[in-house]
């Protein structure tokens, strides 16, 4: 779940959640309803949301009208943070729905630990009804994750909500639309005029199929390079800096080879160097690559702000 622009910031909370915690959950009575399980298996359901921006953030503060969500902040060099997170997978998967996990990693998301006040991790949050619960900030054994977790529980049916969660369902699980399906399946027996008619048609039927949008540019992408060699292509650009064609194709073939930073740096060098009509099909490829690469880059982030500077 992500957008383009979206930073995080203590301002994006709710007014409840910035506000001091009002709920606070004491280590008591050990609830029998959590039991410490294993990490899912693949096919085996799961109630984890991986968050990483402002808009995952405040949907699942919407969700937490419907039962408890449980905020684990991690961080991939703590070995104490990714064990706190791996025992409270489990456990919310073992409360079939009643709970969701929203998974924290904060070298990626630092701004929501700073939202949250959060000094340092493991820690953790519970945002229930939309009001936020701190429930640790240190290691914690699993005993105590089950005790706390177990008086989330109560507390939020002591509101009358009780979960219901659906499983989170990953993006690779997930089925293709039709079109996509068959544009992936001509794609894979070589047949680019297939592909692009089954894109095509996706976005006729949804203008706004984002999925669809970057399949057929890289579909643009794969059959313009088709047949290109490298190394020809790269001898004629270093003859004449101004062959545009040239320099277009060493520009896909980057891209294809995944030196998108090059590619760029090309196409920008280019522009500037060549006529009006000539800055138009450079300007185009450029966009049409942006697509490919994908919109929240940074690289593209980076690139089309340069192209910007030298339009103007």
């Amino acid at each position: 779940m992500s957008t383009a622009n979206n930073e995080f910031s203590a301002e994006h909370l709710p007014a409840s959640v910035r506000n001091a915690p009002e709920l606070s959950v004491s280590l008591q009575d050990q609830n029998d309803s959590l039991a410490p399980s294993h990490a899912p298996a693949a096919g085996e359901p799961s109630w984890r949301v991986d968050v990483t921006d402002a808009e995952s953030f405040q949907q699942l503060v919407q969700l937490s009208n419907q039962g408890a969500v449980i905020f684990a902040l991690w961080a991939p060099h703590s070995p104490a943070s990714v064990s706190m997170l791996e025992q409270a997978e489990a456990l919310v998967n073992s409360a079939g729905g009643n709970l969701l996990l929203a998974a924290v990693d904060i070298t990626k998301a630092p701004e929501i630990g700073q939202a949250f006040q959060i000094q340092g991790v493991p820690a953790a949050v519970a945002i229930i009804g939309g009001r936020p619960a701190p429930l640790f900030n240190g290691p914690v054994d699993t005993e105590a994750l089950t005790d706390v977790l177990g008086q989330v529980l109560q507390l939020a049916a002591q509101q009358g909500l009780r979960g219901g969660f659906e499983p989170v369902v990953s993006e690779e699980e997930k089925p293709l639309p039709p079109l996509h399906a068959e544009a992936i399946d001509a794609l894979d027996r070589g047949d680019y005029a297939a592909a692009t008619s089954a894109y095509t048609r996706a976005l006729n039927e949804n203008p706004a199929d984002s999925d669809a949008k970057i399949g057929l540019a890289q579909v643009h992408l794969l059959e313009r390079v088709a047949g290109l060699n490298l190394a020809d292509e790269r001898e004629k650009a270093a003859a004449d800096p101004t062959d545009v064609q040239a320099h277009l194709n060493v520009a896909d073939l980057d891209i294809a080879g995944g030196h998108v930073e090059d590619a760029f740096a090309r196409l920008l060098r280019l522009f500037k160097a060549v006529d009006t009509e000539a800055k138009t099909s450079v300007r185009e490829r450029l966009l049409e690559l942006f697509t490919v690469v994908g919109s929240s880059d940074p690289r593209v982030t980076k690139a089309r702000s340069a192209l910007m500077t030298a339009l103007f």
